[in-house]
């Protein structure tokens, strides 16, 4: 454990000289946090706060707390560019995602942050966090898209349920525009 938080720290500290060093015209440095599964979650570097061993997690300024299971990490790497991180843009157009129960449904995110769905509450909005599409529904429902390896799912959780909690349902998620705007 104390050769992780060695690690950690180097990496921590070698970001945090990175991103001074940078002139603010510059893209924002990341944290990119690999998992043993293979899927990642990238974070700013100029949102961290601090990160944390007992229990493992990243306490972000905005007071949000990404936590994770011991040993569920393999790395954290130091991105200079936002290359491996998803924009908005990946995001747009119209996607095709399951219920969770056999069927699927399709959900359109536009470049304005609105979202609509061809199921229940048809109305939403979304934004971008931490390289994933997270949506919000009229009718109470969140939806997360996430690029999972080579693909990407949806992530549904039900009304009174957040983005931190373990998810209602999980199915695959397909952007069917050829080319996101």
């Amino acid at each position: 454990m104390f050769s992780l938080q060695r690690a950690i720290f180097l990496v921590m500290v070698t970001a945090v000289v990175t991103c001074s060093a940078q002139d603010s015209r510059d893209q924002a440095n990341f944290l990119v946090v690999v998992f043993k599964d293979g899927h990642q979650k990238s974070l700013a570097v100029s949102e961290v706060s601090r990160i944390e061993f007992n229990p493992p997690r990243i306490v972000l300024k905005n007071g949000h707390q990404e936590n994770f299971a011991a040993g569920e990490i393999l790395r954290i790497e130091v991105s200079n560019s936002s290359a491996g991180v998803l924009g908005r843009n990946h995001f747009v157009g119209k996607w095709e995602v399951g219920t969770g129960v056999g069927s699927n449904f399709y959900i359109t995110l536009e470049p304005n942050g609105q979202a609509k769905k061809t199921i229940g509450g048809s109305h939403g909005t979304w934004e971008l966090f931490n390289g994933e599409a997270r949506i919000t529904w009229e009718d109470g429902w969140h939806d997360a898209i996430r690029k999972v390896g080579s693909k990407h799912e949806k992530f549904a959780y039900a009304p009174g349920k957040s983005f931190d909690d373990q998810p209602s349902n999980v199915t695959d998620a397909r952007n069917t525009t050829a080319q996101p705007i």
